[in-house]
């Protein structure tokens, strides 16, 4: 009887770590986390415990938003398939205990990064925080179908924290990579609205899709995604990468554009999925050829 009762207690203890970390929403931090390393190696030549330091500070503050978003959408995530069995929505953590949890990780991230990198990337990678919880979350993503497009900016922070922690400053190009992303963004979430269409409507977020339909999404898909190809070419513009950059941000984007004006064409489901998915490899090869365009 006591082994069964340590090994149930065991499983809770799991379980609980388990949904803790859910919270942190580690799927979504990974693309941010990769966009962190590769803008450092563009920065200059950071070392392994810098990288590491900054990943994780990076990782905190995200996380401790991504934990508050489960607290204040819990109404929101009970509705939809997809988000129905998360942690708060389930009844298995209570808001408040989410809430508390992320403003810790937030905390411990200003901490961390202020003592053991520098006070701008702290200062940056909060501000990230407070736009992700307060500006996103509690105000555009129930008011407004365009809340991906100005909320997006907190989600294009990881560039900037990432050249500061390495320089100390900002420079021209790492606008240019928060830019980068912030145009990146409204493409990929509304490929992916395209697909929960019905659950949004259902849970009454003013997503475009719901608001303007899926025509008008579709030709916003393109339009943004025409912008994203326009502003991949500053940084090469400008100087700051060479031509391995501008072969892979030229033909990653035109590819980009085929899928977006095939989902424009087609009603199909499936190119609305192929164009979610193809965005997030579009993110990562592009922000891949940077640090190798510097090494070659």
């Amino acid at each position: 009887m006591e082994a069964t009762a340590a090994v149930s207690q065991r499983s809770a203890a799991t379980s609980v770590l388990r949904d803790y970390l859910t919270l942190t929403k580690p799927k979504v931090q990974s693309l941010l986390l990769f966009t962190t390393v590769t803008t450092m190696y563009v920065a200059g030549d950071p070392s392994a415990g810098l990288i590491f330091l900054t990943c994780l500070g990076g990782a905190l503050s995200a996380g401790g938003a991504g934990a508050i978003n489960h607290a204040v959408d819990r109404d929101i995530d009970r509705t939809m398939a997809r988000t129905a069995d998360r942690p708060v929505a389930a009844g298995r953590i209570s808001p408040r205990a989410a809430i508390a949890f992320g403003s810790l990780l937030a905390a411990s991230s200003f901490t961390l990064l202020a003592l053991t990198v520098n006070p701008l990337a702290a200062t940056l990678s909060l501000s990230g925080f407070f736009g992700y919880v307060f500006v996103y979350t509690l105000w555009l993503k129930r008011s407004t179908p365009q809340n991906i497009v100005i909320g997006g900016a907190a989600g294009a922070v990881p560039p900037l924290v990432a050249w500061a922690a390495v320089t100390g400053g900002l420079s021209g190009t790492a606008f240019y990579l928060f830019a980068i992303i912030f145009f990146w963004t409204p493409p990929h979430f509304w490929a992916l609205s395209l697909l929960m269409k019905d659950e949004y409507a259902k849970a009454g977020v003013p997503m475009l899709p719901v608001v303007r339909g899926e025509d008008e999404t579709r030709r916003q898909i393109l339009l943004y995604t025409i912008l994203l190809y326009a502003v991949t070419q500053l940084p090469f513009c400008a100087g700051g990468f060479d031509v391995v950059y501008l072969i892979s941000s030229m033909t990653l984007g035109a590819v980009f554009i085929y899928f977006s004006v095939r989902l424009l064409r087609s009603k199909e489901r499936r190119w609305a999925l192929r164009t979610y998915l193809f965005s997030l490899a579009y993110l990562a090869l592009l922000f891949l050829s940077m640090p190798l365009d510097r090494l070659v």
